[in-house]
């Protein structure tokens, strides 16, 4: 059986993947949903120096503590560059890693840079105002595709600023990530902000999935994504 470490995006924590994990359990499967430092029930750690390098350290410590081997590693959105980070420096230890509607980085791109002009641009105005420089504040959710009221109750008070440096801080690779076999998984019933993404994984060779949902899979089509999972787990 593999481990799955399920990454959650901007703004959220590992609590994002209650409707995902009972079922790759029940099949099984080791799960562990960290949440990344400055992030929700660890929003106490925030400051301004959290950056990508600080979301790579926190899932690779993680992996080791754990002693953990043939992981299929899950990002969702920005948690797409904390994958490739963490792919890079332990290759050894995934089997497989899956972008899910994620940011497919190489070496020198940042997230900020990865993003289509006008939506960088609206990072770029929301952290120099409402987010003081430093802060990336909350995304409406319906720009996200969200739109059932249990989903958007459920999710909102729970969402919390995100470290911008995440954002500007860029990917530094020495190869080992190109070991990793990569799968992406794009959410096609919204604005497709990582169609691109879903492009460049394509062009590297990748299988590319679609799934008829907005971006937060995990809350708007969590057994369509757990059974995805669980059959990419299996090749």
């Amino acid at each position: 059986m593999s481990t799955f470490v399920l990454l959650h995006g901007a703004w959220h924590g590992g609590w994002v993947w209650q409707r995902v994990a009972p079922a790759l359990r029940a099949a099984g499967h080791e799960v562990h949903t960290p949440t990344l430092t400055g992030l929700s029930d660890r929003a106490h750690l925030l400051n301004p120096q959290v950056g990508l390098s600080t979301h790579v350290q926190d899932v690779v410590a993680l992996l080791e503590a754990y002693d953990a081997r043939d992981v299929v590693l899950v990002g969702h959105s920005y948690a797409g560059q904390v994958v490739t980070g963490v792919a890079d420096r332990v290759p050894e230890r995934l089997s497989a890693r899956v972008h899910l509607d994620a940011f497919v980085g190489g070496d020198g791109d940042c997230a900020i840079g990865l993003l289509p002009a006008a939506v960088a641009g609206h990072y770029r105005e929301s952290v120099a105002g409402s987010g003081f420089g430093w802060l990336v504040p909350v995304r409406p959710l319906e720009r996200l595709g969200v739109t059932e009221r249990a989903d958007l109750d459920w999710l909102t008070p729970r969402l919390t600023p995100h470290p911008w440096l995440t954002y500007t801080e860029p990917l530094s690779l020495a190869g080992g990530s190109e070991l990793v076999p990569g799968v992406f998984i794009e959410c096609v019933d919204w604005a497709r902000v990582f169609r691109a993404q879903a492009e460049r994984a394509a062009a590297r060779g990748w299988p590319v999935h679609e799934i008829a949902t907005g971006h937060e899979a995990m809350v708007t089509a969590p057994d369509e994504l757990a059974a995805l999972l669980l059959k990419i787990a299996a090749r």
